[in-house]
C-alpha cells in the first residue's frame, strides 16, 4: 500500500521536497497543488509529483501526509479551505519560519483528528552561495546536510513527531527539536533579520542624492549585501513574517542598531584599534560559522539508533503505519 502525500505549494521548496521523495516513488504517491497552473505543470514535468490536483480540498482528502510549502499570508486561508477534507490521523507539516502565530490558527481552524507539526527548513551548505530565482530551480538535494527546526503543540502524538523527524531525514537533513517560542526567536535573527538589514541598506543608499553616481561603481560587496532582499523576494511575505514575529524582530533590530552605533562610535572617537578589532571579530565569526555550516555535521541531539524499517514506517511511524499496512490476507 502506497503512502499518499500532498504537497501544497510547488515553488522551489515544495518541488525540491517532491524531487527528494521521488527516490521512494515505489512506496509513495505524491499529489501536487499550486495556485498557479504553470507551477503544477512544471512540477509534474520534472518528476517532483506524480499527479496534480488544482482543486485544493480534493487534493488533500486522501492524503496521509500534507506538506504546506506556501507563504505565511496564504496559510490561514489554506487551513480554511482544507479543514473539512483532512482525514483522520493525517499529519500536516507546515514550513513557514513563524510558528507561534500559525499554531493559533491550527487550534482555531483545523479539526482535532489531524496532527500538526511545524518545520523550519534551512538549505544545504552546497547552495549557500547560489543566488537563483525561487521558482525555476528545484533540487533534490536542496536540504542535504542541513537542519530543520521542529516544533509541535503539546499533546501531539509521538508518531506524528516521528513522522516529521523521519521526513526530514529523507531530505538528507536532521531535525532539531524546539518549541514555538524558541523557533521564532531563532528565525528572527538567522532568517528574517538579514533580509531586513538588506532592505535597510538599499533604503540608505538608493534614496541618497549621490546614488545616481554611486550606482555606477557598486560592485560585489554591494551586490552580496543587498541580495538577502532582492527582486525575487516577496515584500508581502516578509511584511507578514515580520509582523507575526514582531517582538523578536524588534529585539533583533535593536541589536543591529547597537552594533552599528558601536562601530560608529569607535570611528568617531578615532579608536582605530577598537575599529579593527570589531571587524576582525566579525570576520572570524563568519569564518567559524561558515566552516561549521559547510561541514554540516550538526547531528541530532534527540536521535537514537534504530533499525532500518520500511518506507511506510519511516514516513508515518510505527503506530500510524500499522493503520496503513494491509493485512496478510489482503496481499
Amino acid at each position: 500500500m502506497t503512502v499518499q502525500i500532498t504537497i501544497i505549494g510547488l515553488g522551489q521548496t515544495g518541488a525540491s521536497i517532491g524531487l527528494a521523495l521521488a527516490a521512494h516513488s515505489d512506496k509513495v504517491f505524491i499529489t501536487g497543488h499550486d495556485k498557479e497552473y504553470e507551477a503544477e505543470g512544471r512540477a509534474k514535468k520534472i518528476g517532483a509529483v506524480h499527479a496534480t490536483n488544482h482543486n485544493l480540498p480534493s487534493a488533500v482528502e486522501n492524503a496521509d501526509l500534507i506538506i504546506l510549502a506556501i507563504p505565511i499570508h496564504q496559510i490561514r486561508e489554506t487551513f480554511e479551505y482544507i479543514k473539512r477534507d483532512v482525514k483522520k490521523d493525517a499529519v500536516l507539516i507546515e514550513l513557514s519560519p513563524v510558528k507561534a502565530e500559525v499554531t493559533k490558527w491550527v487550534k482555531e481552524i483545523l479539526p482535532t483528528h489531524c496532527h500538526y507539526v511545524g518545520l523550519v527548513p534551512a538549505i544545504g551548505p552546497g547552495y549557500l552561495d547560489k543566488i537563483e530565482t525561487p521558482l525555476s530551480t528545484p533540487q533534490a538535494d536542496l536540504f542535504s546536510r542541513s537542519v530543520f527546526l521542529l516544533s509541535a503543540p503539546s499533546g501531539t502524538p509521538g508518531e506524528a513527531v516521528k513522522l516529521a523527524s523521519d521526513f526530514v531525514k529523507l531530505l538528507g537533513a536532521n531535525a532539531l527539536l524546539t518549541d514555538f517560542i524558541e523557533s521564532d526567536g531563532l528565525t528572527s535573527s538567522a532568517y528574517l533579520l538579514p533580509q531586513l538589514v538588506s532592505a535597510s541598506l538599499l533604503d540608505a543608499t538608493i534614496r541618497q542624492p549621490g546614488w545616481k553616481e554611486s550606482q555606477k561603481i557598486a560592485g560585489r560587496a554591494y551586490f552580496s549585501a543587498s541580495s538577502a532582499f532582492s527582486e525575487t523576494d516577496d515584500a508581502d511575505t516578509l511584511t507578514s513574517l515580520s509582523f507575526h514575529n514582531r517582538e523578536n524582530i524588534i529585539r533583533a533590530l535593536e541589536q543591529i542598531i547597537r552594533s552599528l552605533v558601536e562601530l560608529r562610535d569607535t570611528l568617531e572617537n578615532k579608536d582605530e584599534e577598537a575599529f579593527k578589532s570589531f571587524l576582525k571579530t566579525a570576520q572570524q565569526g563568519r569564518s567559524d560559522w561558515l566552516s561549521e555550516r559547510i561541514k554540516g555535521e550538526w547531528g541530532n541531539a534527540n536521535e537514537t539508533k534504530v533499525e532500518k524499517i520500511s518506507i511506510i514506517e519511516t514516513l508515518l511511524g510505527s503506530a500510524l503505519s500499522k493503520r496503513l499496512k494491509p493485512n496478510k490476507d489482503e496481499k
